[in-house]
């Protein structure tokens, strides 16, 4: 089962480093990038938790070089339900 993480920053600068650098990281599956009020984005991959831990831990870093970082999470093997929360695709 997927694991899904997510990093939340200020600004789209930021947000665009960390998911490149995400993605460019580990085997992820970039599912979305969402405004959640102001200038306050989250960007949110999927894959196998080694790989979400790693890309997370390298878009936290990018998004800190690039801006500013809000929060950072990984949840291991999430309920399916909880995708009905979010926007992203991540069922």
């Amino acid at each position: 089962m997927d694991s899904w993480g997510f990093i939340e920053v200020i600004g789209f600068i930021p947000a665009i480093a960390a998911a490149d650098a995400m993605i460019k990281t580990a085997n992820v599956e970039l599912v979305g990038l969402e405004q959640i009020g102001g200038a306050m984005l989250t960007v949110g991959v999927k894959g196998e938790i080694g790989a979400v831990k790693a890309a997370v831990d390298a878009g936290v870093l990018a998004a800190k070089q690039n801006g500013e970082l809000v929060a950072a999470n990984v949840l291991a093997r999430p309920n399916p339900e909880v995708a009905g929360l979010l926007k992203m695709k991540l069922g």
